[in-house]
């Protein structure tokens, strides 16, 4: 069954959709909704949703996993869409994935409350400043091509990019959370399969529940996210700035390229 927008029908790859349509500043622009795309990794894609790829126009293909990840979780290979070029930035470095940063980043995700998803994003944004600043460029370039990020779940490391992305374009916290937070219908039938190959890591020991939590996406978990970023960062323009690299003229450029007239975007 088709989930409504902005999730967009791709067979094979389940929790695609546009990040777009959200209100942005000032007023009366809003987010435009063909330019970036998420979901998670497309390695079981099908012919027709290959060609539903295509029809996007989407160029891009932004993966966020490391070589360890991807090896360990066999189900899940490199596969590259074609008509797209597949840009490998892997927010932890291989040495990341030992037995002890393992255990310590699931004992992050698995544990209750916003917390732990809190600490577990916290390292992401200490780690991802090389990836996400590839994929930063690429929307403040003068003339963006439409392009697809993912991880393995398209939940956490894609998270908190598209956060950064609507953050910057004047998207209001709650409504940032919202966005998040379709992941929990998005994964679909994958969402058992996460959870299955969650379960099989020394670090949970077979936990189920934890592994379910590990897989949540819960509003509450973003909101108090985007409050430590501004805490420990200053804002997400500082953050963008001082840890990525970028400078003011790009974010001003990546404003001007994700956000449309709010009439226009309802049109397209």
């Amino acid at each position: 069954m088709s989930l409504p927008p902005p999730f967009i029908h791709i067979p094979g790859i389940p929790n695609f959709r546009a990040l777009g349509g959200q209100p942005a500043s000032p007023p009366s622009r809003t987010v435009r909704s063909n330019l970036v795309f998420r979901s998670v990794e497309p390695s079981q894609v099908t012919p027709e949703g290959e060609a539903a790829v295509s029809r996007l126009g989407i160029t891009h293909v932004f993966d966020l996993r490391s070589n360890v990840e991807i090896k360990q979780h066999v189900n899940a290979p490199v596969y590259n869409l074609p008509g797209t070029k597949r840009v490998f930035v892997p927010v932890f470095e291989d040495t990341d994935y030992g037995p002890e940063a393992i255990a310590v980043r699931f004992a992050q995700y698995g544990s209750e409350g916003p917390t732990g998803f809190v600490e577990a994003y916290r390292t992401i944004l200490a780690a991802a400043s090389g990836p996400y600043r590839t994929i930063l460029s690429h929307l403040a370039s003068p003339e963006p091509t439409p392009m697809l990020v993912h991880c393995t779940a398209g939940k956490d490391r894609t998270g908190i990019i598209c956060a950064i992305i609507l953050a910057l374009c004047g998207v209001e916290d709650h409504i940032i959370a919202e966005e998040y937070s379709l992941t929990e219908v998005g994964l679909g039938h994958r969402r058992q399969e996460l959870i299955e190959h969650l379960m099989k890591s020394p670090a949970l020991g077979g936990d189920r529940e934890k592994a379910t939590r590990m897989i949540g996406a819960r509003p509450e978990n973003m909101t108090a996210s985007l409050r430590m970023l501004r805490e420990q960062y200053g804002s997400v323009e500082d953050y963008v700035i001082k840890h990525c690299g970028l400078s003011p003229q790009d974010i001003e450029q990546i404003r001007k390229n994700m956000t449309v007239d709010a009439v226009t975007n309802a049109e397209s």
